[in-house]
């Protein structure tokens, strides 16, 4: 039988999940992440250096991570393709986050590349990492149980589609993306402007009561907080790129005599 996913599970039972989100494609620093306690650890390879092979490598340090408790992948492909999708859930990614899903039709599609047919078109692959490299007789007929499908609204025209998008069967979670959404109201690189801030908090209210979960990446901890007090479920709350910038910077700012403050970016 296919693994079960427990992030699918928490999801479908209402409860909150916490994540981190990486960057550094390094198997090294995703068992490192594992033992942190995280619920789960979002796998960028739309935004970061990675690829297939990396991925599985890092997927496989998470399963050997040393945890409190286990700790979830989930993979962000760089778009929403069949043949990226095919390839990831080939290597044994469960919860992929696919983004800049537009409407209904697009989210549709994404459900079709994670079903094999004759109700998807996933191409069918002999010896999977997936499928314990063929051992898992179970697997074709029962895998999208397990599997689990977050879409990214992250401009103004896809929150007018959020409603058709939720009714999208197959569709689990839908992630709203702060950084894009800025940009798409005419606010590049603030993500905090009251507009988006109100916009998002709508989208939160919407999806839920559309029945999926919502969710999002909020480094500010103070709002982070504010979104999972208005229901949004699975809340990447840090980047590991920013908390080692941070941390490196800080300790050099101790050491040189610098002027003025570090500056910071948008993330």
């Amino acid at each position: 039988m296919p693994n079960k996913n427990l992030f699918k599970q928490a999801l479908a039972a209402g409860q909150t999940q916490i994540g981190l989100w990486s960057a550094f494609p390094s198997p090294y620093v995703a068992e490192l992440l594992g033992g942190s306690g995280y619920d789960w650890v979002m796998l960028d390879t739309e935004h970061a250096p990675n690829d297939v092979p990396q991925v599985m490598a890092q997927l496989q340090a998470l399963d050997a991570a040393r945890q409190p408790r286990p700790t979830s992948a989930v993979v962000r492909p760089a778009w929403n393709d069949p043949v990226l999708i095919k390839r990831y859930l080939d290597i044994g990614a469960q919860t992929l986050l696919l983004p800049f899903v537009q409407n209904a039709q697009e989210a549709q599609a994404a459900v079709d590349a994670m079903r094999y047919g004759p109700v998807g078109i996933r191409g069918m692959g002999g010896s999977t990492r997936a499928s314990n490299f063929g051992r898992d007789g179970a697997y074709i007929a029962d895998a999208h149980r397990e599997l689990c499908l977050l879409v990214q609204v992250e401009t103004r025209q896809a929150l007018g589609q959020i409603e058709a998008i939720a009714a999208v069967d197959g569709v689990d979670g839908i992630f709203i993306g702060p950084a894009d959404l800025s940009a798409s109201m005419g606010y590049p690189g603030q993500m905090r402007h009251p507009e988006v801030d109100a916009a998002i908090n709508q989208a939160i209210g919407r999806i839920r009561a559309a029945g999926k979960a919502p969710g999002i990446l909020m480094v500010d901890e103070a709002r982070a907080r504010e979104c999972i007090a208005l229901g949004a479920q699975f809340v990447a709350v840090g980047m590991d790129l920013i908390l080692l910038r941070t941390a490196a910077d800080a300790v050099a700012a101790r050491f040189k005599d610098q002027s003025g403050m570090v500056v910071q970016t948008a993330y």
